[in-house]
């Protein structure tokens, strides 16, 4: 049974009473008008009925999509089914989130952004989108009222959308009243079912959905019951930044890319609470200038891309340019806008938000910095940056990569994370990207530092790790360690040491497995294959013997649902120590 319509306020009423957003209307002050070909191209594809999925694969849905069809498998789900009897993972079914992409409804800003600069006017086909969707999907039925983020993020994009079209003629008295029934019903279930988000899952899902509520009074004050959730929202939100955040600016996902979904809340967050004249805690604050401190230490500043590290999703919430989903550089600087008033990169997505944002330039990247609550190691030097992570964890793993270690020099990515691909493809997959066979690292037995379980599930933490990294003479030196391979035995260590030479792209990595018994252990090395000629790789035993390399062909993903051929190096060895040399040629 459908809830009852009801009225709580009139499109004129709307106009005539805006509550505080980003901007009003298609004037966005200050924004040059770009009329760059790939934003039409995109356009023109989407009016095709061409979307592109997780930031990156085009998939042709068509003009008349239900949006109930999984695209992948060619699966319908079944409307008539209340939203608690859909099943996420299912292999007839294939991966949900192919369903999600669309009705999340991330398209609009594309297609807002080609209004804007193209001076033209999509109202009509946005508005007949939304209708469409509203149609098709009855409240609770169905696929895509399976996941509150993705019920949240849809009710923050048709906003955007509201506010862009406000003016338009497309909107009349008639679908507005549809669009307000969809978005109170919304939010009413995002708040009915809070306490999965806040006590099972507690990542950036429920960032996303406390955010939604506490929004949920600033921009619809008209509804009944948002009081009481926007209240409610604000202290989760608060509660979710302080235990999501650490200390040092890392996020408990272990991922670049959703700690950039986290920067995007807070985004969001920080500044309509700014014009609606309210505040966080001053701990929300602190630890999103720690999240920019921490993601600008860990950015190639030469390409604005980080390390393909951690889950990666494909998610990019809300796409204000048309920069590759893989650089971070205009999603940083929206924050820092919000809270400094000012950009690093020169970017003018921040005007969206409505900020006029002065420009400074970026200090220079510190030669070696540490945050140790999550295990990141970083050294720059010059334009090389090399990564490592090693940690112990206090919350739920998400791959076993430890002791990985990134190698970038002049914009290239030579040693890689071989990233996720998909959370819902054949095990040899999951295994191979998740695990230590798809990281820069060392396994014993080629076993994993963690033992798999069943999808996001690890045993066996690693739960003992210690690191330190230094600077001696004309050396950055790293060395860590880690108690892993439970599951194999009793405390098995691997040590691992970095040398990286001051000036020069030249790496010596000392690898060191105790109490492994009489089990092989073997070195990975995922190298781009555009550079292998640009880079050599020597690893010795311990008694100095030259150990001759398998080149591999494995794969590599630096988009969900994307795997590409590569090339890994792996040396094995009956003994104890992995000595090698790594040399960029420049």
């Amino acid at each position: 049974m459908q809830p009852k319509v009801s009225k709580h306020t009139t499109l004129e009423n709307w106009r005539n009473n805006l509550p505080p957003f980003f901007f009003y209307g298609k004037n966005i002050p200050n924004l040059p008008k770009e009329t760059p070909k790939h934003l039409a191209d995109t356009y023109e594809e989407i009016q095709k009925g061409i979307y592109t999925f997780f930031n990156k694969t085009k998939i042709k849905l068509g003009t008349e999509y239900n949006w109930l069809v999984n695209p992948s498998t060619e699966f319908r789900y079944k409307i008539n089914k209340h939203w608690s009897e859909i099943e996420d993972l299912s292999k007839e079914a294939g991966d949900i989130k192919y369903v999600w992409e669309k009705a999340r409804f991330s398209f609009l800003f594309d297609v807002i952004r080609y209004d804007y600069h193209f001076d033209d006017d999509q109202s009509e086909f946005v508005f007949k989108e939304i209708e469409d969707f509203i149609e098709k999907n009855p409240i609770n039925q169905g696929p895509n009222y399976k996941c509150s983020q993705e019920i949240s993020l849809r009710v923050m994009n048709w906003t955007f959308a509201l506010y862009y079209y406000k003016d338009s003629t497309n909107l009349t008295e008639a679908v507005f009243q549809r669009i307000m029934h969809y978005i109170y019903w919304q939010i009413h279930h995002v708040y009915q079912n809070i306490h999965f988000s806040l006590i099972t899952v507690r990542n950036n899902h429920a960032i996303t959905e406390t955010l939604m509520l506490y929004l949920s009074a600033k921009l619809f004050p008209f509804f009944p019951n948002v009081d009481k959730w926007s209240k409610q929202g604000k202290k989760w939100f608060e509660k979710e930044i302080a235990y999501q955040i650490y200390e040092d600016g890392t996020f408990l996902q272990f991922s670049m890319n959703y700690h950039r979904v986290a920067v995007q809340l807070l985004t969001w967050a920080i500044q309509l609470a700014k014009i609606n004249n309210d505040k966080f805690d001053k701990l929300v604050y602190e630890r999103a200038q720690r999240s920019l401190d921490f993601l600008d230490a860990s950015m190639d500043p030469l390409t604005g891309k980080l390390p393909n590290y951690g889950s990666n999703d494909g998610a990019l919430f809300f796409k204000l340019t048309s920069d590759d989903y893989r650089i971070y550089r205009s999603q940083l600087d929206d924050l820092r806008a919000v809270l400094n008033g000012y950009t690093y990169y020169n970017s003018k997505s921040p005007l969206w938000y409505g900020i006029q944002p002065k420009q400074k330039t970026q200090p220079k990247l510190a030669e070696i910095q540490t945050f140790e609550k999550s295990g990141y190691y970083i050294i720059q030097d010059g334009d090389s940056k090399t990564f490592i992570r090693c940690g112990a964890y206090k919350n739920r793993p998400f791959q076993s990569d430890n002791l990985h270690i990134d190698i970038w020099a002049n914009g290239i990515n030579y040693l890689r994370d071989t990233g996720s691909y998909k959370y819902n493809a054949e095990l040899d997959s999951v295994n191979y990207f998740n695990g230590v066979e798809g990281h820069n690292t060392v396994s014993v037995s080629k076993a994993d530092q963690m033992q798999k379980g069943g999808r996001f599930i690890w045993y066996y933490w690693v739960d003992k790790a210690n690191a330190e990294l230094k600077k001696e003479d004309n050396n950055y030196v790293f060395e860590g360690t880690i108690n892993a391979f439970k599951h194999l035995g009793d405390n098995i260590r691997h040590t691992r040491k970095v040398t990286k030479s001051q000036g020069k792209n030249t790496w010596k990595v000392t690898d060191t497995i105790q109490n492994k018994g009489n089990k092989k252990i073997y070195q990975y090395w995922h190298i781009h294959p555009g550079h292998l000629e640009d880079i050599e790789i020597t690893t010795l035993d311990e008694e100095g013997e030259k150990i001759q390399p398998l080149l591999e062909e494995k794969w590599f993903s630096g988009y969900y649902g994307v795997k590409e051929k590569a090339i890994r190096l792996t040396f094995a060895s009956e003994k104890n120590v992995f000595n090698t040399t790594i040399r960029i040629r420049q």
